[in-house]
């Protein structure tokens, strides 16, 4: 990104592990930035009538690592009104941030997903599970870490976990998003697309179902084969362009079905066993597309 001494604005709230190697490789490139707090940050809009563009935007570019769902959707909207572009754009931030939208989308494009129900309403979902079947997996549309998830192995259970679910504030946990349990070799794995590129994949081990790190699993190398990779190609197709943590669950029939897509993706756990640079092609990604689509 030439010709404009405007700085970059990292969008975050919680600074990670991720997000001071990514300030880091930034200060070695010399590349200027702000530290942009969403928890602080307040846009102002002219009045009707009066373009966002006639007033420049103090920033040139921005990357966003904001962890929380809803301020990371407005804050890069209102960005791009501005005319900031932003990696990743709210468009892709607003799909992958919804496991329901997500599975859509990669459904409609004939990619292979897990067998799913959605109800309404968790009532409707305690009558229905009798007939989809279990196990079964219970989680929130919007959310990460396996954070309110469940694996539901009987109606007792179900009858439990949904009822909880009914008591908790917000219409959106009424919507219940329900995926057959698959039967997995004690891992998953977790892909790493930028720009379409593929640019490494681990598997997230556990001796537990959910294989989050958060949750004391480990990390291990996983190869890239053809197969693994045209899925990686295809999913970000759908997704669109940006910065995607891509997770793909296995069976014990070595079947691949895509979970879910992250679009902040955490990568601590894969810098350890991968040699990839996970960081500088991160970065690199970032400033060689931020440079084209300013041109």
């Amino acid at each position: 990104m030439t010709g404009d001494n405007r700085p970059l604005a990292l969008l975050t709230s919680l600074v990670r592990v991720e997000e001071r190697l990514i300030m880091a490789a930034l200060r070695e490139r010399r590349v200027a930035f702000e530290q942009l707090d969403t928890r602080t940050w307040s846009a102002q809009l002219p009045r009707g009538g009066e373009a966002a563009g006639e007033h420049q935007a103090p920033y040139r570019g921005a990357v966003s690592r904001e962890i929380s769902h809803t301020r990371n959707s407005y804050a890069v909207r209102l960005l791009e009104h501005f005319g900031v572009p932003v990696v990743n754009s709210s468009a892709v931030i607003n799909l992958c941030g919804d496991k329901l939208l997500t599975t859509l989308a990669l459904r409609e494009a004939g990619l292979p997903t897990i067998r799913a129900m959605v109800t309404l309403t968790p009532e409707t979902a305690r009558t229905e599970l009798a007939d989809f079947g279990y196990p079964a997996v219970v989680k929130p549309l919007i959310g990460s870490w396996g954070r309110l998830g469940a694996r539901l192995t009987d109606q007792d259970m179900a009858d439990s976990i949904l009822e909880h679910r009914a008591a908790l504030p917000g219409p959106q946990h009424n919507i219940t998003f329900v995926q057959e349990y698959i039967d997995k070799p004690g891992r998953d794995i977790k892909a790493y697309v930028f720009g379409g590129e593929v640019a490494g994949a681990i598997y997230k081990c556990s001796d537990n179902w959910r294989t989050n790190t958060a949750r004391g699993g480990w990390t291990e190398r996983c190869p890239l084969s053809d197969d693994l990779v045209k899925l990686l190609t295809a999913t970000a197709g759908v997704i669109g362009e940006g910065v995607l943590g891509i997770d793909v669950i296995e069976d014990r029939d070595g079947r691949m079905f895509v979970n879910e897509v992250n679009h902040t993706p955490e990568f601590h756990g894969a810098i350890k066993v991968l040699s990839e640079d996970l960081v500088e092609r991160y970065v690199d990604y970032v400033l060689r597309h931020l440079d084209e689509v300013t041109r």
